[in-house]
């Protein structure tokens, strides 16, 4: 276990955690069921395990949780226009790999309290998702070329 977090944090950590995995998973599910690309498909399964990993070193999943206060959470009420509003798979993709990358600095930053060792390891798996984001574009506008897909 790392340096006691913040109780303050606990949200904060759930929260991104909770983000950064769902966004990894539809972005797996594209790679997955879209694309049949079985080396994006695992990098993406990677990239949840080593979340898994990071936060177990944290230690303290169990206060994320207990923090959890998503019926009352303010942010539920404040939407944007486009939150809603996507026009096909590659705007998903999109959406979803900015909510991982965004999830992983909040995540990178907040270990910094606690953990700096911890923190450079979010900050690693954010560039890794840097790269990954650029294969895997690379997939879908081949797979847009291909298949006359639509934006």
């Amino acid at each position: 276990m790392v340096n006691c977090i913040p109780t303050a944090l606990f949200r904060i950590f759930d929260a991104n955690i909770n983000r950064v995995k769902e966004g990894l998973r539809v972005c797996e599910e594209i790679m997955r069921f879209l694309l049949n690309s079985k080396s994006l498909t695992a990098e993406c399964k990677d990239f949840r395990h080593s979340i898994d990993r990071l936060v177990k070193i944290l230690g303290q999943s169990e206060q994320f949780i207990k923090g959890r206060n998503a019926s009352k959470d303010i942010g539920l009420k404040v939407k944007h226009r486009d939150e809603f509003s996507r026009k096909n798979i590659f705007d998903i993709f999109y959406a979803n790999i900015q909510r991982v990358k965004e999830s992983l600095r909040v995540l990178e930053e907040c270990s910094k309290l606690s953990s700096p060792k911890i923190a450079l390891k979010f900050r690693n798996l954010r560039y890794r998702v840097y790269d990954f984001e650029k294969k895997a574009l690379v997939e879908l506008n081949s797979l847009k070329c291909s298949k006359g897909v639509r934006n």
